[in-house]
């Protein structure tokens, strides 16, 4: 039998992931590229502002510090892309059946757990009920239509007070209406609920959650994004 040669496979390089994010960023806002040259201009003559006010003055001094203005220049350029690649990634997502799971299952942090499956969907209207367990209880997030958000939400919100009763549950619309909340500021909403559920009171929920949900895998996914392509590429 022949033998098999597995070859691991090539991440991306640094400067690919660059490329990448800056790519999906200026989709967006066209007028990127301005501002990323406007930070490193203004690195370098703060430098060279700095090399000459502070005494003595010599042309290396000047140019080390113009340099070094160089360098925040570069760092600060890549903050700004970073935070706008992110704003980009919602501008993209907002409206898109999916959208909240990959919210939830990227912006949380370690203090929750959440995925980006949804825990009950309608497979013909798309609307879709996902939930996050944390320090803060139960947060039932429901993505479409409110109207007809009803006995989804209805119904997990049962399940959760059934398994884990006197555990805070909360609700959260996805949306812009009145009472809704918008799809960037999703993961801020459910971090700012208060902690009132101990480590070991979520790890139990956790359990109990996971042991009565019903899979959802014979269910249709909701068409719409793909969450893994949505996605905003960052560099590592």
């Amino acid at each position: 039998m022949a033998s098999r040669t597995s070859t691991p496979e090539k991440r991306p390089g640094f400067f690919s992931q660059i490329r990448s994010l800056y790519t999906f960023t200026q989709k967006e806002f066209r007028w990127l590229p301005w501002l990323l040259a406007g930070i490193l201009v203004v690195g370098v003559w703060a430098g060279v502002l700095v090399g000459f006010l502070i005494p003595p003055v010599a042309v290396w001094s000047v140019i080390l510090w113009a340099i070094t203005g160089l360098l925040l220049g570069v760092l600060g350029a890549m903050m700004t892309l970073t935070r706008l690649s992110t704003k980009a990634m919602y501008i993209k997502i907002d409206g898109m059946p999916g959208a909240a799971g990959q919210v939830l299952s990227t912006s949380l942090g370690r203090n929750w757990r959440a995925s980006e499956m949804p825990v009950g969907v309608n497979p013909k209207t798309q609307e879709a009920v996902y939930r996050a367990v944390g320090r803060g209880g139960v947060a039932i997030v429901g993505e479409g239509a409110r109207s007809r958000l009803t006995r989804l939400i209805n119904d997990e919100r049962s399940k959760v007070q059934r398994v884990a009763s006197g555990v805070p549950v909360t609700v959260f619309y996805v949306g812009h209406g009145e009472g809704e909340v918008p799809i960037d500021q999703l993961a801020k909403a459910i971090k700012k609920l208060p902690k009132k559920v101990d480590r070991g009171t979520e790890a139990a929920v956790i359990k109990r959650l996971d042991s009565v949900s019903q899979s959802l895998a014979s269910l249709p996914i909701p068409k719409g994004i793909d969450p893994t392509k949505a996605r905003a590429p960052r560099p590592r």
